[in-house]
Order: C-alpha cells, then structure tokens, then sequence
C-alpha cells in the first residue's frame, strides 16, 4: 500500500538553533525549510529529506536513527573528522564487526561508521561493498 510514497528520517533536537549550526559547519548541509515556529528544520540530501524537531525526547534514541550512504567512506569519514566529527567505536559481537578506527567492515565487505549530533543522536555513514548498489 505504502510502496508508491518516499519515506524520510526523523531527528529529535532540544535546541534548533544549536542544531542547525552542527549540520551546517559539521556536515556541510543548507536547510531547505524552517518549520513554522522554529520548531524545526528540513534539509535535502543525495535527493532524499529529513527532518529535525524540537522535542523534550532529543538524544534518548541509542540506535541509529539515520544513516547517509557514501562512495568512499575513509574519505569522507577525513573530511568529517577536519570539521571535528568524532566517530564512535563499537563491539558488536555476535551481532556483526568491531570498529577499527572508527570503522565496521562486515563480512561482504560493506563498511560503516557511526557519529553523534550534537543532539546525542547517532548517525552512520554506510559504504556499499564494490559491484552492489541499492534497488531503484
């Protein structure tokens, strides 16, 4: 039923204003649209939206809540890190890779990485193993 309509991430901030300004000179990202209020902001990237909104539930979520794919994710993950991105480590056990500075390569050879807004939300990077794309 839902098949025909795009789907977008939903990211909980406590302050916009602090939040705008870590997407922008963190990720590099331009709002596209301030919500009503200054409640929040969307942003567009690789063609797809996403949303930030003011709530009192910011930064609980310990999963990920968005994750932005990339071609090359060592490259990136410099670039990011030259804009004071710090990266999480994580053991994942039975559940999939260790990070090796900052970086999870699974057993198909897709890699990912993961970092925390200044919002406490946790983002992740993803990079296809070489010869896989996603679905159009």
């Amino acid at each position: 039923m839902l098949n025909d309509f795009p789907v977008f991430a939903t990211l909980a901030v406590a302050d916009v204003d602090r939040a705008r300004r870590w997407y922008e000179e963190k990720l590099g990202l331009t709002p596209a649209m301030e919500m009503p209020g200054g409640n929040g902001m969307v942003y567009r990237a690789g063609g797809s939206i996403f949303l930030m909104y003011l709530t009192d539930n910011a930064g609980t979520a310990a999963n990920t809540v968005a994750t932005i794919l990339v071609e090359d994710l060592a490259a990136v993950m410099t670039a990011l890190r030259g804009r004071g991105v710090v990266f999480e480590d994580y053991a994942m056990g039975d559940r999939g890779p260790t990070t090796v500075d900052g970086i999870a390569e699974d057993s198909d050879g897709s890699k990912g990485a993961w970092f925390k807004d200044s919002e406490g939300n946790v983002l992740g990077l993803a990079q296809l193993p070489t010869g896989m794309s996603l679905p159009s």
